[in-house]
């Protein structure tokens, strides 16, 4: 059943289908730009469909040729410093939210993502490209250094490729985000929609609790050391363990046979 939709000046569309929840970027003619309005929505919409019952995996997507152009530079042209603040706390805020919701996120990406459009691919949990899709953060050639997009970018795929973007200006092309990490696969603009819900059901076989324990846990651990992530790893699968879902998986394995899953 689908979940209310929810327009920020019509441009973004929140849906449910299942255990798969959608947040769909449609301001196409304008290639999806992330107006505070629209990041407003984006953060709403996420946060909505992870409250929906039932849903295990998220899908972010955008109508048109692009999945994203990155902030509205309309709206960032004479403006206060604390506009302008406004604007990269609502960014942050926005990418916060896609880690922060239990369910895995997934990107699916076509045309061009740039800028902010990268940096919420670089956010997202997977992400699947078509072949055609280009990434870049292009903001040093206006003048506007993509900073705040480097965050995630350079934690998905490295300091000298990230810097390689960032100083150039370049974009690549969909064979090299997957080389480099950006996202996880590229399939034909065709079989795009098609991927990313199986890969959404993929996901969604599995428990709810457990895709909640394991998603938070993997960002908590991921900048720690060594020593520090394999302290705090070793107690959050101890405790995993004694979770019903987990109990009942691993009886099911040993029976061979389906587990059935209470999501806690």
């Amino acid at each position: 059943m689908a979940a209310p939709v929810t327009h920020a000046q019509d441009t973004v569309r929140v849906e449910v289908d299942g255990t798969t929840g959608r947040v769909v970027l449609t301001a196409a003619r304008r290639r999806n730009p992330l107006s505070v309005a629209t990041m407003r929505a984006v953060t709403d919409g996420v946060r909505q469909v992870a409250a929906a019952d039932g849903v295990r995996a998220i899908v972010l997507a955008a109508e048109g040729p692009a999945f994203s152009a990155g902030h509205d530079l309309s709206k960032m042209v004479d403006r206060t410093l604390e506009e302008e603040r406004e604007v990269f706390a609502v960014c942050t805020e926005m990418m916060r939210a896609v880690h922060e919701v239990p369910q895995p996120v997934i990107a699916a990406v076509q045309g061009m993502a740039v800028a902010a459009g990268c940096q919420l691919v670089a956010t997202a949990d997977l992400a699947v490209a078509a072949e055609g899709a280009v990434f870049g953060t292009p903001g040093v050639k206006i003048g506007l250094f993509c900073s705040t997009p480097m965050v995630a970018v350079s934690r998905a795929i490295g300091r000298k490729r990230a810097m390689q973007l960032l100083l150039t200006g370049e974009t690549i092309d969909a064979a090299t985000a997957v080389e480099w990490g950006l996202v996880n696969e590229a399939v034909p603009a065709e079989a795009l929609e098609g991927r990313v819900a199986e890969l959404a059901r993929q996901v969604a076989d599995a428990s709810g609790a457990t895709l909640r324990i394991g998603k938070e846990a993997f960002y908590r651990q991921i900048d720690l050391s060594e020593d520090e992530a394999y302290a705090e790893m070793s107690e959050v699968m101890a405790t995993n363990a004694m979770t019903c879902d987990a109990q009942e998986g691993m009886s099911a394995f040993l029976q061979k046979r389906r587990p059935v899953w209470q999501h806690r």
